[in-house]
């Protein structure tokens, strides 16, 4: 019978806890093709059948009756902790201390003052040797051949991962409504009669504006600049449909004096733009912008032919982050843009970085401006596994809130999108038994804890105590999250390891305190003078340090490993 054992002797040798990629290894140990790892035995794993790995952030120590992390400065804080009986501890999540003899402590991903994504570290590995081997080999193909701009636009399938207004005649995914258009299709009989100087395509860059009206947001601005010449050739204000609430001037440059001279439609702008994108003598025009799929909608319209600076240059923390205009254009071009403060962006400017980029990765190749070019999707690896059945015998499926299937689960066999536990439950129950892997997540103990609320912002600075959550919605959590463990795992099949992580703490205060940083940062870079500020607004060296604390708590995680 396959079984987990820790190794306590190599945990303590570790400078920190078991990571969130030591448990992403363990899976792929197990599903795929990598190494065993040192801090944990895995008995017989190829006698394990299915694999389940389920994240529930809000099961903490105290929840099964553990002391807190760390334990004590005398006993290793990383080595795992024997949980108590349900009869012993009273816990309201039975199941774990009657399914699990040990909680692993884990760390989750970061630096000093911010934790980063428990998803993209656990969805994220690096490649093996003979697929690095292989990638280098591709990309000094690549290199080979004479680089146009074409060779980086968006594919089908990034289009729709991108969430981009995909044209009907490409692929019936996205549903047009009142208002929208989308740029002709060409025959291709029609392009063999072009004479071969007409044949390359045009490329321009685009960047819009938006204002926020009752209707939500709508188009202001248009700024479009032709790639070879450099020369600005539609440069409009829009004039949104319905009254503007909110000119969102710190982001559009947009004010009222300047849009109340504005006549132009969207209608009429679409009329003006749709000869620069599909002209009568040649093929449909390339356009290029950041988030460009953003510009569309914006625009409402549909096109075929895409490139997106935040798709071909990538976050420092791999996708499925993406990296913003301005940093982009100061890490890669070293100049500074959208330095105008409250006074907003220019789309000009904006547009121009976006040629730039586009000028910088032709000139340097496609692996410009990547990061993690050797890491990989988990279920990319797990295509490729030989060891049950040959590559692309491991079905994966991902179950989750949300729309995983543009997110983590891209790569995955099978994606079930979610908007409750109980929705992932049902996922889950019904995906397991055709698929090698699977990944849940269940928040309602989290949400209970407070811990979804949304991202502070830069507006919402003051710094308060977490409020307690009330215990009858926490209790109530609980025992429903208790009741979806019990219920999956009853329905588990012989020899499935069923992996629990929390991924993480309460991260409340971390949150708190970073928007707080943030402010004061963004109001000294905005010619404020601290002596100017309110004291209580002042970041100082007591608030990084407390930063820097509640950081470390917000990474403890606990690990829960067993197989049925």
């Amino acid at each position: 019978m396959p079984r987990f054992m820790y190794v306590n002797g190599e945990i303590v040798k570790r400078k920190d806890a078991v990571h969130v990629n030591d448990v992403r290894d363990l899976v792929l140990h197990i599903v795929a093709d990598a190494p065993p790892p040192n801090w944990v035995k895995v008995e017989h794993p190829r006698s394990i059948e299915k694999v389940v790995a389920l994240l529930i952030p809000g099961i903490l120590p105290s929840t099964l009756a553990l002391p807190p992390l760390p334990t004590s400065a005398t006993v290793n804080p990383n080595i795992p902790l024997s949980i108590p009986l349900p009869a012993e501890s009273h816990t309201p999540i039975p199941f774990i201390a009657s399914t699990y003899s040990h909680a692993c402590p884990t760390r989750a991903p970061g630096d000093q003052t911010r934790m980063y994504s428990v998803l993209s570290e656990f969805f994220q590995c690096q490649v093996t040797p003979q697929e690095k081997a292989k990638r280098q080999a591709q990309r000094a193909s690549q290199r080979a051949f004479d680089s146009t701009p074409a060779l980086y636009m968006l594919t089908l399938k990034e289009m729709i991962e991108n969430e981009y207004p995909v044209p009907s005649y490409m692929a019936d995914v996205f549903e047009k409504g009142p208002g929208w258009i989308e740029t002709p299709q060409v025959s291709e009989e029609s392009l063999l009669l072009l004479p071969a100087d007409k044949l390359e395509s045009k490329v321009y860059a685009i960047d819009c504006e938006m204002c926020l009206t009752e209707d939500g947001k709508e188009l202001t601005r248009v700024c479009m600049i032709d790639y070879e010449s450099g020369i600005v050739v539609y440069d409009k204000l829009v004039k949104p449909p319905k009254p503007v609430i909110d000119y969102m001037t710190k982001w559009s440059g947009i004010t009222e004096s300047l849009l109340a001279s504005a006549t132009t439609t969207v209608a009429e702008v679409q009329a003006q733009l749709m000869p620069i994108l599909a002209p009568k003598n040649g093929p449909i025009s390339i356009l290029v912008g950041h988030s460009l799929e953003s510009d569309l909608r914006a625009l409402r319209i549909c096109h075929p032919r895409c490139i997106d600076t935040a798709v071909i240059y990538h976050h420092p923390r791999g996708r499925p982050l993406k990296p913003g205009l301005a940093w982009l254009t100061k890490k890669w071009l070293n100049r500074e843009i959208q330095t105008r403060g409250d006074s907003g962006h220019d789309p000009e400017e904006d547009a121009r970085a976006c040629i730039d980029l586009l000028r910088s990765k032709l000139r340097y190749g496609p692996s410009y401006g990547e990061y993690k070019t050797d890491f990989e999707s988990i279920y990319e690896r797990m295509g490729r596994a030989s060891g049950r059945g040959g590559p692309g015998s491991v079905r994966s499926v991902v179950v989750d809130h949300g729309n995983p299937g543009v997110m983590h689960g891209s790569k995955a066999s099978s994606n079930v999108p979610c908007t409750s536990d109980e929705e992932v439950l049902e996922g889950l129950l019904q995906a397991i038994p055709a698929h090698e892997f699977a990944f849940g997540r269940f928040t309602g103990v989290a949400d209970a804890l407070g811990w979804l609320t949304p991202k502070a912002t830069a507006a919402e600075t003051p710094v308060v105590a977490p409020a307690e959550p009330s215990p009858i919605v926490l209790a109530n959590a609980q025992a429903t999250l208790n009741n979806q463990l019990v219920t999956l795992y009853s329905a588990l099949p012989a020899r499935t390891a069923l992996i629990i992580f929390t991924g993480h703490s309460d991260p409340r205060r971390m949150a708190s305190l970073n928007a707080r940083k943030s402010a004061f940062e963004s109001a000294i870079r905005t010619g404020k003078k601290a002596e100017d500020m309110d004291k209580a607004d002042w970041w100082t060296a007591n608030d990084g340090r407390e930063l820097e604390e509640e950081v470390e708590k917000a990474k403890r995680g606990l690990l829960f490993l067993g197989v049925k």
